[in-house]
């Protein structure tokens, strides 16, 4: 009985040790983890403080530019692409929508110069500034995020985590990546829209 007795105590305390071991790093993965959703809890609040302020904007220009649909219409459907990639796509389909809107979103904002009156419309001039803050705060947060993505990463693949991460489903992460579409200006030609209508 005591020659079993010794090889078991040996076996649980070794276990004991290794357990205790892995319970630093586990509890690190976890909270990078933690910061990682966090981060984009951020991107989505301010993709959605966008959304929010782009109805606005759209209903204000269209006031003096009742024939520009087709810019409505793209604003529209980029802003509902976004609508639905915010609530749990991959961070890779947030940016394809993403820049889809920014492109939509320049070439509404563009509509100005060809309209005076919009341009110094007090209303128009605040939704265009208060969407300029939050795209720099949508700038920064992604930026926030891709650096607590950066560090989580290199945990999870550095060793000794690499040998148990994926084990308890500690993958990694995506980072939220500009597409390539966001690098070009969208070419924008007013007058052979107004002499197709």
């Amino acid at each position: 009985m005591k020659k079993l007795l010794i090889p078991i105590i040996g076996l649980v305390v070794l276990l004991l040790i290794i357990g205790s071991m892995l319970i630093g790093p586990y509890n690190k993965l976890v909270g990078l983890d933690s910061d990682v959703e966090n981060a984009q809890a951020k991107i989505d609040t301010q993709l959605q403080r966008r959304l929010d302020l782009i109805p606005n904007l759209v209903e204000t220009v269209k006031g003096y530019a009742k024939h520009e649909e087709k810019v409505f219409k793209d604003v529209s459907d980029a802003r509902a692409k976004l609508a639905g990639a915010a609530k749990g796509d991959s961070m890779e389909a947030k940016a394809n929508a993403n820049a889809e809107l920014n492109s939509a979103l320049s070439r509404l904002i563009a509509i100005q110069e060809n309209y005076p009156e919009l341009k110094a419309d007090a209303q128009f001039t605040g939704l265009r500034d208060e969407l300029a803050g939050t795209e720099n705060r949508i700038a920064v947060a992604r930026n926030d995020y891709n650096d607590v993505v950066t560090v989580y990463n290199k945990a999870v693949r550095s060793f000794p985590a690499v040998l148990y991460a994926r084990i308890l489903n500690f993958d990694a992460k995506e980072f939220f990546k500009a597409d390539e579409a966001a690098n070009k200006a969208p070419s924008i030609d007013f007058n052979s829209d107004k002499e197709t209508k």
